[in-house]
């Protein structure tokens, strides 16, 4: 069965509540009176518009569902886990101004080893690129020079190798001395050194230009990524200290803090670490402090702290700025509270929700909660949950998904 398949076979129970609820002594009155349904239904019609008028046209169809059933295939499928509500205090943590950066060993620079002039640009800033790609062709006038120079040097070490056997087969025959042998073989050596010199400097310049073209080099990446930046057009000269453009790997990136002299000594290598970035407040980002610095800004009177980050969504743009928050190792001194993992949290309108797994097999509740402080993953919960509760912390939003189409499905029926 389809994943597809699993999830139109969900089963949505409405819970009463709100305007639509029926108690059990309105059910017993419409089955001893079925015949007075019409009016009565008409009569219930327009108490409900006078005494929920403030809800506007749509009154009751605002409720949401409360409980979802699943299939075990269904949760399965959309990788739905659990864990209990527990008490404690959160953790102590540091806060860290600083950006994004790149990770120098996932980068490079793209520049000409030679002095010459761009016949060709193949890359823009924003382009994702694999390691070998075509990214611009240079006309480097050295490269002509070079090839010209290893060609002749085979050539005279092809016609010095030769000369070696010539010499080999008149002293079989006691023609030539051993002494002319020695000496044509260690011409021939030389020869053959001196071109295979050359071709490691035109390896160094870069190998592989196409035949018919020898003064043109063809720049490449070095590895795949994406293109921060350019400065390449056709017809510009360059040197060998000209930057081209720029290349990184942003699958992970580099969150770097400035740790003041003050706080320096409650930071420890690997503590865990949450990154709050201004262009993204309402999430965080999850890594390891795996760096210090060994050196002070004289200036700032700070040390640089470095934090591994994953770039989930491609969210991470280098320069970002935001706040990092460090765990020092310690706990609020404070009375213990409920807490629950930061991604059983989700938000349905304007209020924040969790969802509960019932005791019935594939059955789950949504909660209302009142949320208090957070660190490093974890949220406080003032109401709307008990201990010992579970609630789901993957697979959220397969759950709140499933409410809002039980919504927009009651909708439709009305």
């Amino acid at each position: 069965m389809t994943k597809r398949a699993h999830v139109l076979g969900l089963s949505l129970v409405l819970a009463a509540f709100g305007c639509g609820k029926r108690g059990p002594d309105e059910d017993q009155k419409k089955d001893d009176h079925a015949q007075e349904a019409p009016s009565a239904a008409a009569s219930a019609h327009g108490a409900k518009e006078g005494e929920h008028g403030e809800h506007g046209e749509h009154g009751e169809h605002e409720e949401l569902p409360r409980r979802v059933n699943l299939s075990p295939a269904v949760i399965t499928d959309a990788r739905i886990r659990t864990a209990p509500v527990r008490t404690g205090t959160l953790a102590i943590t540091i806060a860290l101004p600083g950006a994004i950066a790149a990770d120098p060993d996932r980068s490079a620079r793209i520049s000409s080893p030679a002095e010459g002039k761009i016949e060709e640009v193949h890359f823009k800033e924003g382009a994702a690129v694999k390691k070998g790609d075509v990214l611009a062709v240079v006309r480097v006038p050295e490269l002509g020079k070079v090839r010209g120079a290893q060609a002749a040097a085979q050539a005279k070490a092809k016609a010095a190798r030769e000369n070696v056997a010539r010499l080999k087969a008149l002293l079989d025959k006691r023609l030539t001395s051993e002494q002319a042998v020695v000496d044509a073989e260690a011409d021939a050596r030389a020869l053959s050194a001196e071109a295979a010199a050359l071709g490691a400097e035109l390896a160094a310049l870069g190998a592989g230009t196409p035949r018919g073209a020898p003064f043109l080099l063809t720049l490449r990446a070095p590895l795949d990524g994406t293109i921060l930046s350019r400065d390449a057009v056709v017809g510009q000269p360059v040197s060998a200290e000209h930057v081209l453009g720029s290349i990184a790997d942003l699958r992970e990136v580099w969150f770097l803090g400035r740790v003041f002299e003050k706080d320096l000594g409650r930071l420890r290598v690997g503590a865990g670490a949450e990154v709050e970035l201004n262009a993204y407040p309402t999430t965080r980002f999850s890594g390891s402090l795996e760096y210090i610095g060994q050196q002070i800004d004289p200036v700032a009177r700070t040390v640089t702290a470095r934090i591994h980050l994953q770039n989930r969504d491609d969210m991470l743009r280098i320069g970002l700025f935001g706040t990092a928050y460090v765990a020092t190792g310690g706990e609020q001194a404070r009375a213990p509270r409920l807490l629950v993992p930061r991604s059983a949290v989700t938000e349905i309108g304007q209020t924040s929700v969790v969802f509960v797994k019932l005791p019935e097999e594939g059955a789950f509740e949504m909660h209302d909660v009142v949320l208090g402080d957070s660190a490093l993953g974890t949220v406080e919960v003032l109401s709307g949950l008990g201990e010992g509760e579970e609630v789901v912390v993957e697979g959220v939003f397969t759950l709140k998904s499933m409410v809002l189409k039980g919504t927009i499905d009651e909708e439709g029926h009305h």
